[in-house]
């Protein structure tokens, strides 16, 4: 077995996303019915839920692209090197995002994730859970 020094990429899961066709119905399900506690709402277009021990979100969205993984990592624009020199491809990217920096890579056999770092913070809410700004705003 090779010893391996490298400090691990991926910091943790930040969140599984899970397309629905219709938001509302999708908080139905996932939080009415299996009881996952709603984080955050961004109007129609997506919702953010707590898994029962873990960090990560499943994250519910309208948008039809698919079953998605992201990946929290230190910086992105560091991440995405590792991950070229790797053997790795980039999709598109880096650019900004609300909380950070992102980036759509893909592996060696098209498994494709995306990488996002938290440098701008976490998303603020009001009351009633839906998105404010970024903590840093």
């Amino acid at each position: 077995m090779r010893e391996n020094n490298k400090k691990p990429l991926f910091r943790k899961v930040d969140c599984i996303r899970i397309p629905v066709t219709d938001l509302q119905d999708g908080l139905k399900f996932y939080r009415d019915e299996l009881g996952h506690e709603l984080i955050w709402r961004n109007s129609e277009k997506g919702a953010g839920l707590k898994l029962a021990n873990d960090e990560s979100e499943i994250v519910l969205y309208t948008d039809p692209k698919g079953l998605e993984i992201d990946f929290t990592v230190d910086n992105v624009a560091d991440a995405v090197k590792q991950f070229v020199n790797a053997g790795g491809t980039i999709v598109y990217g880096p650019f900004d995002i609300r909380i950070g920096k992102c980036a759509v890579v893909k592996d060696p056999w098209e498994n494709q994730y995306i990488l996002l770092d938290i440098s701008k913070g976490l998303l603020k809410t009001d009351s009633d859970k839906n998105v404010i700004n970024s903590i840093s705003d």
